[in-house]
């Protein structure tokens, strides 16, 4: 019996591996850019390793990116589920050691005279003091140290996901912080503007009260007064939310002075674009999709673990007495050693389909690694080419509003000297108004394109792995 015993140990042993090698799934990206996105490789240091500071150089920017990584609440929440997660892999690492206690007891009991071998009865005591080590696993096959590493790989994955998240942040932070700026130099257009055009509504009032204007030019002047309100009233809607979006993010009121330009220099600085072999694998979020990965893969290792035969120690050693003043003196010594080794025969195949669950997670892990490898090639590929047609398109925009402005001036001329008509002198006003508003959009979408650089590429993360 021993030895089919011993033969099916062997079988058991020999036929299960233990934790699968671990490697790195190949990046399901191209190794390039698209060549028409000028992605500017090798122009300088990359995000990776650029600290925030050095590409935000706004300094008001800066103290409201400063304020948000203090005070935002969403970001408290995920440094707590990193502290969780540190927490969690460190009781798994101490399932690697054996735990110690120290234990004193005294045991009583009275034994009846009919139950005593004596015939008499039995009074009897016993003192205890010893050092015990309680259930402790011999890690043969690896199982405990398993369990430790994909606790050390969760703790990673949720550290990085907290880096993810502060990235996210930093580009958020700059991005309700360059709409205020733009919706601030709207507004101070539509303010400009409304007031012209009452001016102009005034004008032509008094010009029909002498008779050189008519009904029509006096409402076509009152209609584009009112629409002017209007747009007014919806760009001071929208800057309020601005306002309240960004508070959010601070954590506190913001603090925006006045005078600040999308258009002045030293907002935000330019940031190189390295290969996606090197860019891809620097963001925290694909870190920790990785770190996610490893877990699974050393899950994997536990629960082969679980087919292989099991070795359990508990043992005491100190002092017994019958009673407490001998507990110390000499011949009191006392030990006990319980070594026990269990091998699984029949467990209607749970240890089984815990091995199935495994693969399954680390099937499901490499899918999501690769994905979200994916989505990070494309949000790059997707900044890249927007940073290219953003440029053009402001260019040209700012060219519309050259021309538009010239435009004015000669429409006015010509509308003072009676050459042209009065909707004419509506049709250049709106268009002039038109064509300012969307260049100032358009230069916030071209600056928000370079603060989202920093997050796509892992602006920092060289710097906080270090």
């Amino acid at each position: 019996m021993r030895k089919y015993l011993f033969c099916a140990i062997t079988l058991v042993m020999a036929g299960c591996s233990f934790t699968p090698d671990y490697q790195r799934p190949v990046a399901p990206v191209p190794a390039a850019w698209p060549a028409d996105m000028n992605p500017g490789v090798g122009a300088g240091a990359t995000a990776a390793s650029l600290d925030w500071r050095s590409v935000f150089t706004d300094p008001q920017l800066q103290a409201l990116i400063a304020a948000a990584l203090e005070q935002n609440r969403d970001l408290r929440l995920a440094v707590a589920r990193v502290d969780e997660a540190r927490a969690l892999a460190g009781i798994a690492r101490a399932d690697r050691f054996p735990t110690v206690d120290l234990a004193a007891q005294r045991a009583a009991s009275l034994t009846p005279a009919n139950l005593s071998p004596a015939g008499r009865q039995l009074n009897s005591q016993r003192y205890d003091v010893n050092l015990a080590v309680a259930s402790f696993e011999l890690d043969f096959w690896g199982r405990v140290k398993n369990l430790d590493d994909a606790g050390r790989a969760n703790f990673l994955a949720s550290d990085y996901a907290r880096q993810a998240f502060r990235l996210s942040l930093i580009a958020d932070v700059t991005n309700a912080y360059l709409s205020l700026l733009e919706l601030r130099e709207r507004l101070e257009l539509a303010h400009a503007t409304t007031k012209s055009r009452d001016e102009t509504r005034s004008l032509i009032a008094r010009r029909r009260d002498v008779g050189l204007a008519g009904d029509l030019d006096y409402l076509q002047a009152d209609g584009a007064f009112q629409n002017s309100r209007a747009e007014t009233a919806s760009l001071a809607r929208s800057h309020a939310a601005a306002e309240n979006a960004l508070r959010l993010l601070v954590g506190t009121a913001p603090t925006v002075a006045n005078g600040r330009k999308l258009a002045q220099q030293g907002l935000i600085a330019d940031l190189a674009v390295g290969l996606p072999a090197e860019v891809l694998l620097a963001r925290p979020d694909v870190l920790a999709a990785e770190q996610k990965l490893i877990a699974a893969n050393a899950n994997i290792g536990a629960a082969r673990a679980a087919f292989l035969p099991k070795i359990v120690l508990t043992a005491a050693a100190g002092t017994a007495s019958s009673g407490l003043a001998g507990l110390f003196g000499g011949g009191s010594g006392a030990w006990s050693f319980l070594p026990v080794l269990r091998l699984p025969l029949f467990d209607a195949g749970r240890a089984s389909g815990n091995v199935d669950l495994a693969e399954a997670r680390k099937n499901i892990a490499v899918a999501e690694y690769e994905k979200t490898i994916q989505q990070a090639f494309r949000e790059i590929a997707d900044l890249l080419a927007g940073r290219s047609q953003l440029a053009e398109q402001l260019q040209a925009q700012e060219d519309n509003v050259t021309a538009q402005s010239r435009r004015l001036v000669l429409v006015e001329a010509r509308y003072k000297a009676g050459v042209s008509s009065h909707l004419e002198l509506l049709d250049a006003q709106r268009e002039h108004f038109a064509a300012q508003q969307s260049a100032l959009a358009v230069r916030r979408q071209l600056l928000s394109t370079t603060a989202s650089f920093y997050k796509a590429l892992g602006g920092g993360t060289v710097e906080q792995i270090n």
